[in-house]
């Protein structure tokens, strides 16, 4: 569960920012993506491979 503390003279919409920010972080609007339609096997082997090459391929550099 993500949580942020709202300060005494902290604005919403700074507020808001900072929870946008640090639910990116935490991946959550990625598995909601990713949860949304139902994916079969075959597509999530594809997914999980495309994701394993750019990975080795962005340590090259």
């Amino acid at each position: 569960m993500t949580q942020i503390t709202v300060g005494e003279n902290e604005g919403i919409e700074s507020a808001l920012r900072r929870f946008k920010r640090k639910i990116l972080k935490a991946g959550l609007f990625a598995d909601i993506k990713r949860t949304r339609h139902f994916e079969t096997p075959a597509e999530k082997r594809r997914r999980k491979a495309k994701n394993a090459q750019r990975r080795s391929r962005a340590g090259r550099g």
